[in-house]
């Protein structure tokens, strides 16, 4: 097993200090973490545990800095997969962690709600300054469900119509009027009826686009700019002729920058890309520097004056954690970390040195697809070999269960590297790695050197890698047959 341990021994946390004054102290309940797993199962979702251990996952991580995280015994984990893209800006950035304590410190006045409270404005205007619309308003949620949700809401009170166009694919969060415009069927299944008048269009497909919004009751159309599940990019001009068919039958566009906004692909929202103008944007996920759940809606001012049209209205439409001046106060911090340390350029440097030298090992290994991405978003597809015995290794392993094989991949990574990542989405041949954008060029290397030798070992059959997706794929059948 390769491991990297914790040089500097300050580093560990300590919990010996004495409680606080009042007698509780949050440290007594992380100084033995052996009932971790066993209160999940108990109290929790009992699934996840079980899907955990099967992969070599479950490790009881007790600090995190930057973009490592360190188990109970000091082995280092480089996190590739950053939260689901929380933390762009690495776990604990000394910037973000002065200013949540100096919140902390001034004691104030948050969540009054009848009140305008001062940074909510600040970050407001902050984030209206950095969107193409000069004529922006913005509406702060705690999560980026709930941000979709907000936008679906004022589409519908703007336009006054009912259907909702999404991407097939796409995926927009799994409370209920979000997951009604998920594109990713297997989220849906199981959960009965959703909002109604919701349709999907394939990516790509402007005059199915345009079919559907003709009749002009189409409310809104949302998408993302990459999507999450597999890294699909539009292809170039798609998005900007979508902009205008649906401008042209008074649908209004949402671009759901929750994953791909905030810098993650090396703008600070994906949409400037392809120079688009959309009527609502939706951000969540790093916008608060990882330690504060946040979201924020940044609409055209005609928008929220149809939703909150009169003064009998002004609550209309409300987020009890919303006013929370804590997150806003993260939030300001994190646009100050990514424009003074140049964080949009440096994730195009890492997107640019990880894709040129995965697109030069292509050659070498059969298997190794296309690779995509912008920034620190990269999706690595791998396809059906050529070559008699892979071939005979990828069919029985598909066989027994589609999209097991990227398993094959990050597992390895996790045991023999020490390195998180993911699979992109169900029965998809791909991985989806979205490093922090404070990543090191060592960090790159070492990702990339283990990478490679992951690769050998998935190119090595019978043996390497394949023993391994025979046993997922017994846990897996075994799950469903019990």
């Amino acid at each position: 097993m390769s491991t990297v341990i914790a040089s500097d021994e300050s580093l560990t946390p300590s919990l010996s200090e004495k409680p606080s004054p009042r007698g509780f102290s949050i440290k007594s309940y992380l100084k033995s973490q052996d009932a971790r797993f066993d209160n999940h199962l108990a109290y929790m979702n009992p699934q996840l545990p079980r899907v955990l251990k099967t992969l070599g996952f479950d490790k009881k991580y007790v600090r995190a800095e930057g973009p490592y995280l360190w188990d109970e015994d000091g082995c280092r984990y480089l996190d590739f997969l950053s939260g689901y893209g929380v933390f762009n800006l690495g776990r604990y950035h000394p910037v973000i962690v002065q200013t949540m304590k100096d919140m902390l410190d001034l004691k104030d006045a948050s969540l009054v709600q009848f009140d305008c409270p001062h940074l909510l404005g600040e970050l407001a205007k902050a984030l209206a300054e950095r969107v193409p619309n000069p004529e922006s308003r913005v509406y702060f949620t705690s999560t980026g469900a709930e941000t979709v949700e907000t936008a679906i809401k004022f589409a519908k009170a703007h336009t006054k119509r009912e259907r909702i166009l999404f991407l097939e694919h796409g995926f927009h969060g799994l409370t209920i009027g979000a997951l009604s415009v998920n594109g990713c069927k297997e989220f849906r299944e199981g959960f009965g009826e959703l909002l109604p008048q919701c349709e999907g269009i394939r990516l790509n497909d402007l005059d199915a686009l345009e079919a559907a919004v003709r009749k002009k009751d189409v409310a809104a159309f949302v998408f993302e700019p990459i999507q999450g599940k597999g890294v699909f990019i539009p292809r170039s001009g798609f998005l900007k002729q979508a902009e205008e068919i649906c401008h042209r039958y008074g649908t209004l566009t949402i671009a759901d920058e929750v994953q791909t906004g905030m810098g993650r692909t090396g703008r600070f929202l994906a949409l400037e890309y392809e120079g688009l103008n959309p009527d609502i944007i939706l951000i969540s996920k790093s916008l608060s520097g990882g330690l504060v759940p946040t979201g924020a809606v940044i609409a055209h001012d005609k928008i929220f004056k149809s939703v909150f049209s009169r003064m009998d209205r002004c609550v209309v439409h409300s987020s009890s954690f919303g006013k929370n001046s804590l997150s806003a106060a993260m939030g300001l911090a994190t646009l100050w970390v990514i424009e003074n340390e140049n964080l949009l350029a440096r994730a195009r440097e890492i997107g640019d040195r990880i894709i040129s030298r995965l697109n030069s090992l292509r050659p070498k290994f059969e298997m190794l697809g296309e690779v995509r991405g912008r920034g620190c978003m990269i999706g690595i597809e791998f396809t059906a070999p050529k070559s008699l015995q892979l071939r005979m290794g990828w069919s029985l392993l598909h066989s027994l269960s589609k999209g097991l094989f990227p398993q094959l991949i990050i597992v390895p990574l996790m045991r023999d590297h020490c390195i998180l990542t993911q699979t992109s989405g169900h029965n998809q041949d791909i991985v989806k790695i979205l490093p922090p954008l404070v990543c090191s060029n060592a960090d790159v290397d070492y990702f990339l050197s283990s990478f490679e030798r992951v690769l050998e070992l998935a190119h090595t059959f019978p043996g390497g890698v394949w023993d391994l997706g025979r046993s997922l794929a017994k846990a897996a059948l075994s799950d469903v047959r019990g």
